[in-house]
């Protein structure tokens, strides 16, 4: 699936679906977050970066966006909308998501002048990629303070009348290498307090935003 990934980076705005169908739950996720400028925001699975034009508008230039993704491919996009903006406050980070070992990850941010553990955390469309998501999603909120807000995007099987579009759902799913009923968003409905849900595109997208319950270690 890297390689999927490595090939049509240069193509994948394109190729996604972005602007018809998954901007949506993008701005819904990124919107419940209640970002603050200053604030840095970890992006998990970050891509070419369609998260951070929303993203820098809420955390500004006093704020962090630290990207993570597996392919080198994408990252490089990522970096080239970051330096058409001018936002210099993007650190990104090759990395997997689902590594047994985040305070690497953690330590590498530090490094580059980001904050140990960030004020808040997002995954758009990128759990449902991880074979191991609940790895990934455990990382995630290690990456994090204490109560800070996370939200979880992603797919799954479109519902009452929209159900007539779940073949083109799979097919989209299959073809981005996504597992359209992993439903990683469970991870925050489990694990954190002050659960908020939304939904769009038929519910095709579901949106899950909660914070960490202080002191209790991810299950």
């Amino acid at each position: 699936m890297l390689e999927k990934y490595s090939t049509f980076a240069p193509f994948y705005d394109l190729l996604s679906g972005e602007y018809p169908v998954y901007r949506a739950g993008r701005v819904v996720g990124i919107e419940a977050l209640g970002l603050s400028a200053g604030d840095q925001v970890l992006d998990v699975g970050c891509g070419t970066g369609l998260n951070f034009p929303h993203l820098e508008q809420r955390v500004g230039a006093a704020g962090t966006i630290v990207g993570i993704d597996k392919s080198a491919d994408m990252l490089r996009q990522a970096r080239r909308r970051a330096d058409k903006h001018g936002w210099t406050n993007v650190i990104l980070l090759q990395a997997d998501a689902a590594t047994p070992a985040p305070e690497e990850i953690a330590a590498r941010i530090e490094a580059q002048e980001g904050r140990l553990r960030s004020d808040a955390a997002i995954a758009t469309y990128a759990l449902s990629l991880i074979p191991d998501w609940p790895q990934a999603w455990k990382n995630m909120q290690t990456l994090c303070r204490d109560r800070a807000a996370q939200t979880v995007v992603d797919m799954q099987e479109p519902v009452g009348t929209a159900a007539v579009f779940t073949p083109l759902a799979r097919f989209a799913c299959w073809l981005g290498g996504a597992d359209i009923s992993a439903h990683p968003w469970s991870g925050v409905e489990q694990d954190c307090a002050e659960v908020t849900a939304a939904s769009a595109r038929g519910g095709h997208l579901q949106i899950r935003t909660g914070r960490t319950k202080a002191g209790t270690p991810p299950s």
